[in-house]
This record gives C-alpha cells, structure tokens and sequence, in this order.
C-alpha cells in the first residue's frame, strides 16, 4: 500500500519549510519529485539531497504569482518528465498587523501568493497534465486558521505576531472552499483534490517561540504541544496514493485538537 513508484509530484514552495517535508516524504514512497520555489540556491541543496535518497528530482525557479513563470515551468517539467501525477500546492507568505491599519501592499501580497497562487498553480497543472491523462492528486495546504479565527482578546495584545493575521486567515479559508469547489468539478477527470490544514507545527517556527507561546499552546491546543512534521508526512502520503482515490474535496485538520474546541 502507499506505493507511489513511477509517479511524478510537483510541490510548490519545495525550498525550505514544509515544501521539503512534503518533498522527502512522497520521495521515500517512490514519487520522482519536481521542486517549485524562488530560492535557487536552496532549491539545488534540496534536489541534491533527493537524489541522494535514489530519486529523480529536478527544480524550476518559479513565482507562483506569475502566469507566464507557472507556464514556463510546465514546459521545462514536460521536457524531463512528461506528465505530473501529485501536485502539492504549498507556497505561501504571511504578513501580520492589526486589521484596522493593514495596508493593501500586505493583503494583496499575502492573497495574491496564499490563494490567487495557488488557484493559478492547480489550474496550470491540471490542465495540462492531470485532465488528458485522466489521472490527478492535488493536495492544497492551508491552515488551522482557515477554519478558525485567533482569540486575540485572550493572547493576541501579549503576541499580537500569533494574532494578526487578517489576510493570511481570509485567504487559507478560501484555499479550503476551492478545494472543494474544485474537488467537486474534476472528479470526472479521476483528479481528487485535498487540503491539508496544520496547527502549529515544528518546523523551524519553533525556533522562534517565545516562552509565554508555550501557555497559549496550553489553553488552545488541546494535546499542548506542536505537532511533529512527520504527523504531517502520512496525511500527504494518503492523500497523493491510490489508497485516496474515493476522497475529494475534504480538508483534514492536524492540529492536536486546536479546531475540535
């Protein structure tokens, strides 16, 4: 079961972060892995070390935000690889300030990346991979806070950093009704499209906590903890194997409980 040998995953955001997580983690299944990100720097060390786990891998520098860079890259990974079975559509920014001062410059950027990109991003690769071959998984990555809004009366005036997220909560909603909208509208294509929404996960944010985090973690998450990043691998395995193919248009929340409360 989970066998992804002689599959084809394109993940966005594939540089740092849990773009690499995802990455590895289909890798480790069999997938060849195609990384999507602007850092070409970092994008080489992390296709180096797939490679070194027995894997194709190639890299495209890309802005999600760009039509013609998405269109350029689909041409360049049709050149080497010549179909794309799993997309994991995970790039995204942040930008945090209290609503009644945050700026267009910060909304259109956040919603421009967060959600316009990742529409842009599953309409590219379905189009021209996914719906001639008959055959797609997409998985959208959104957040906890696609679901929820922060207690910011409770924690936000201490760690307004936690709090003000007012874009970044509009946009990964949206990200959670596209999924299903979309879901819904290419099933026919045998495409299922997913979304996975983290809580507070330890992936270099857990460098930057600061210690009075750790009591809202206490109050909010009902496991009081952040979750590992390997709690995040078997949900992105599930979704992008054939194990999946009756699921569509459904969001999991891996949150230690933080959405059930």
């Amino acid at each position: 079961m989970f066998d992804l040998t002689g599959r084809v995953a394109v993940v966005t955001g594939g540089s740092s972060g849990l773009g690499v997580v995802f990455a590895k983690a289909l890798a480790r299944q069999g997938a060849d892995i195609v990384l999507l990100a602007r850092r070409k720097e970092l994008l080489r060390s992390v296709s180096s070390e797939i490679e070194n786990m027995g894997r194709k891998c190639m890299y495209v520098t890309c802005d999600i935000t760009d039509t013609a860079d998405l269109d350029k890259a689909v041409l360049e990974i049709e050149k080497r690889f010549e179909r794309v079975d799993i997309l994991v559509a995970n790039a995204g920014v942040q930008e945090i300030g209290p609503s009644e001062k945050f700026d267009d410059e910060k909304w259109n950027k956040v919603v421009d990346t967060d959600l316009t990109g990742v529409f842009k991003t599953v309409r590219v690769f379905a189009g021209k991979f996914m719906i001639p071959q008959k055959y797609g998984r997409i998985i959208s990555i959104s957040s906890m806070y696609g679901i929820v809004g922060n207690n910011s009366g409770s924690f936000g005036d201490v760690l307004p950093m936690y709090s003000q997220y007012i874009a970044y909560h509009a946009s990964k909603a949206g990200v959670i009704n596209l999924t299903r909208a979309l879901g819904a509208e290419w099933a026919k294509y045998n495409i299922t499209v997913n979304c996975i929404a983290p809580g507070y996960i330890a992936s270099g944010f857990s460098d930057a906590i600061v210690p009075e985090f750790e009591n809202v973690l206490k109050v909010y998450c009902p496991m009081k903890r952040l979750g590992r990043t390997d709690e995040l691998e078997s949900a992105i395995i599930y979704y992008a194997c054939d194990e999946s193919s009756f699921t569509t248009g459904t969001t999991l929340a891996i949150d230690g409980g933080w959405t059930a409360i």
